[in-house]
């Protein structure tokens, strides 16, 4: 309950904050180089060499496929996204000041959401 008390984090915890920040962002973005290369490269694994009983399901499943990684490309940008907005809440010094209450959002909350912005409370409406 100490954390309500307080108006922001220490620096130092910010420091924490930021390297958690940091590691997460740099595995998000390895992941979503990963999906982008899985969408423009396209393996020589093609329907040329199957017969053509097989050729129409494995081309809608490489279309499926394909919509799958976009899906998940576009939610590991939207997650990067975040992570570099919570970045910037540090350099400013509001980063854990849930936007709802006002009150600092759990230690343990940042830890397993880092891009957080509400407290639990906020979240499911109770403030």
């Amino acid at each position: 309950m100490a954390e309500k008390m307080k108006n922001r984090y220490s620096d130092a915890e910010l420091a924490e904050f930021k390297a958690i920040i940091e590691s997460k962002l740099e595995e998000a973005r390895r992941d979503y180089e990963m999906l982008r290369s899985n969408l423009d490269h396209s393996d020589n694994n093609d329907t040329e060499d199957t017969s053509p009983t097989f050729k129409v399901m494995e081309e809608g499943a490489s279309v499926l496929s394909k919509e799958e990684s976009g899906q998940l490309a576009q939610r590991q940008q939207k997650f990067i996204s975040h992570l570099e907005s919570a970045l910037i809440r540090i350099e400013n010094k509001t980063y854990g000041v849930c936007r709802v209450t006002g009150n600092l959002i759990p230690k343990e909350r940042l830890r397993a959401v880092p891009h957080a912005t509400l407290s639990i409370e906020a979240k499911e409406g109770r403030r």
